[in-house]
């Protein structure tokens, strides 16, 4: 067996479906069912079943699992260990955050590090799914949670501060209990967020107008007069059209937290990447 078969019967086990195996792995969908049949026939046995809700492992493939996930945990451990010793400061390096501190925050200290460096690529994934820092998902990665996963170097980056925000061009409400008031906020997934449940006791009797998940989106929206959002004031001192509505209290901030594999920590351009991001920010906090 090969381990690039391997690498794809994982992905067909964790996503359910070869579509989403093949969009998790960068390849098609019809090179993915060839590798699992040249896989299946290889190995004498069906490894999953078909049914109406995707891809199930058979019994012989669960029972290989176990066994094809410490394949990859020793593989993985390769490719770190490999790239821990690159002394060079050229190669890639991958870093995952939400989208607008992708846009707004670090673009620009990526843009500054990429004219310092030009033999450096930075890939950059903005994602609110969690990347897993041990399969090299990313190798760095900016989120508003600390890491409990085991293995990661991690440290709090700076606080993120919050405001209320309304239209520049609308005279600001008057608040009260929030009646006739329209809120721009979070999506129902994101209903229990601190800065969501703030602005909920802030103006009961408000309604919601609009829900995202994408805080640019909600900037945007709010400019436009739609009604009011609670932003992180990174994101929204950066949009045209908005101004802060002062409020008794502020609603509650967040931490920025960055972490990385131990196994790349002494990966010069990662380390290079980190310094220059850590340089930047520590004046904007």
């Amino acid at each position: 067996m090969e381990w690039s078969d391997i690498r794809i019967f994982l992905a067909i086990a964790r996503a359910g479906t070869l579509q989403g195996a093949a969009r998790a792995i960068g390849q098609t969908q019809p090179t993915m069912g060839r590798r699992l049949r040249a896989l299946e026939e290889s190995v004498g046995h069906a490894l999953f079943q078909r049914t109406a809700d995707g891809l199930v492992l058979t019994d012989e493939g669960a029972a290989m699992l176990g066994h094809a996930e410490r394949m990859e945990q020793e593989a993985l451990a390769l490719e770190r260990a490999l790239a821990g010793q690159d002394d060079a400061l050229e190669g890639s390096v991958r870093i995952s955050s939400s989208d607008w501190f992708g846009v707004h925050v670090l673009a620009p200290v990526i843009a500054a590090f990429i004219h310092a460096h030009p033999r450096v690529s930075v890939e950059l994934l903005t994602d609110t799914r969690l990347l897993d820092l041990a399969r090299r998902e990313a190798d760095l990665v900016f989120r508003i949670r600390p890491f409990d996963e085991p293995d990661i170097v991690q440290r709090k980056l700076m606080h993120m501060e919050y405001a209320l925000y309304g239209a520049r061009d609308v005279t600001p409400p008057v608040l009260g209990d929030g009646t006739g008031c329209g809120l721009v906020t979070m999506d129902a997934a994101f209903a229990e967020m601190p800065d969501v449940q703030w602005l909920r006791d802030l103006l009961p009797n408000a309604h919601q107008v609009f829900g995202s998940n994408h805080r640019e989106a909600q900037a945007r929206l709010c400019a436009a007069g739609v009604g009011v959002a609670v932003l992180p004031c990174l994101l929204a001192d950066r949009i045209d059209g908005l101004q802060r509505i002062v409020t008794d209290t502020a609603p509650p901030g967040r931490d920025v937290w960055v972490g990385y594999h131990k196994d790349l920590r002494r990966v010069p351009r990662l380390r290079a990447l980190l310094d220059a991001t850590i340089a930047t920010l520590s004046t904007v906090a």
